[in-house]
């Protein structure tokens, strides 16, 4: 179980207190900043690959989303505000560098369950900005830019006016990036510079290589199209809310991982990450293939693979589509469609679930 009143390894009080004493919320950032160099329980100096290595870790540099992040040393109280950036932190191994984690939408996977057991929960789902001070914090990051809004954990501007850096995933900061970047390069990018503000270069780069590799396999055999297509097509059916399917449109990462095994997105045309659409659109862009995304932990209602075969299925047109009839339906986590450190997962499970399907050189 997580403990949201672990005590701040600086502060005479549990950060829990905090939440019942809100005069207590300045007086404990102001703590937290001011002794930002002192060890965690867990951890002690700052580290490398995981292992200390003293409290007088070189100074580091990087910019997120246009904006310049300097850091004396490696931050010792770091808080993710998502599932996307607290598996990255865990993956890199700094568990014990973070003060705080939220808004998690699944369980956490299996090779993250021990790491996380003693990171607190500052809150189950989107933390508010006294939630984020209450963990006294010296960095915060986030896979999404919305997170940093006056009535979430605070805007930007207002975390680096209390010297705390707010890092956002390069992926979701189009306009910032340089032109012709892929998401997955954005991805590793974003790696590569945590591993920097962290200390832990080489970990970072490993993670990125490593994934860099499991992209070009995935590449390596491009699809061929049915039919005389260039191309087969494909819808990813994210999640059914409400008896409407929500679908991969252009913005969203499946139209790169697409592109890599060489299929098409059939809804490339809608410039959103996400757009609710009919399932008359559906059929009528009459798909090769179908990719479900999987949301059963989620829990929400047609969330689950099952729930949205049946929707198809039961539909009265969509149930006669090729793809339909003929069960040429992938399943792949949901969670993973969307850029995370277990993207390149779902991309693995898609290339080979179009090899067995047929669609390869």
């Amino acid at each position: 179980m997580h403990d949201n009143t672990r005590t701040h390894p600086c502060l005479p009080f549990p950060t829990g207190d905090l939440m019942r004493h809100p005069a207590r919320l300045g007086i404990a950032l102001t703590l937290a900043l001011a002794t930002a160099g002192c060890s965690t329980a867990a951890g002690g100096g700052s580290q490398k690959d995981g292992k200390s290595s003293g409290p007088s870790a070189a100074a580091a540099s990087v910019t997120s989303c246009g904006r310049k992040l300097s850091f004396a040393g490696p931050p010792e109280r770091a808080v993710a505000l998502d599932q996307t950036s607290t598996e990255t932190l865990l993956e890199l191994g700094l568990q014990d560098r973070m003060a705080g984690t939220a808004n998690l939408k699944t369980k956490i996977p299996a090779q993250y369950e021990a790491a996380y057991a003693g990171v607190p929960v500052i809150a189950p789902k989107i933390a508010t900005g006294e939630q984020l001070r209450a963990a006294g914090p010296d960095f915060v990051v986030a896979g999404s830019a919305d997170l940093f809004t006056k009535d979430r954990a605070g805007t930007r501007e207002e975390l680096a006016a209390l010297k705390v850096p707010a890092f956002v995933s390069a992926v979701d900061c189009p306009r910032r990036n340089p032109a012709g970047r892929t998401p997955f390069e954005l991805l590793f990018s974003d790696y590569e510079n945590l591993g920097e503000v962290f200390g832990v270069r080489e970990r970072a780069g490993k993670l990125a290589a490593g994934q860099r590799a499991a992209v070009a396999k995935a590449g390596e055999s491009a699809a061929k199209g049915p039919r005389g297509k260039e191309r087969p097509t494909v819808v990813y059916l994210y999640s059914v809310f409400n008896g409407m399917p929500y679908v991969a449109g252009s913005t969203g990462l499946p139209s790169e991982m697409s592109r890599i095994v060489g299929a098409k997105n059939a809804f490339d045309d809608v410039n959103e990450d996400w757009p609710e659409v009919s399932w008359e659109e559906v059929a009528k862009r009459n798909p090769d293939f179908i990719v479900i995304g999987d949301l059963s932990e989620r829990g929400r209602p047609g969330d689950s693979a099952s729930e949205k075969r049946a929707a198809m299925t039961g539909h009265p047109v969509v149930s006669k589509l090729a793809a339909v009839r003929d069960n040429k339906i992938l399943e792949v986590p949901g969670t993973e469609l969307d850029p995370s450190v277990r993207s390149v997962h779902a991309l693995g499970m898609l290339a080979a679930g179009m090899k067995d399907l047929g669609y390869v050189r």
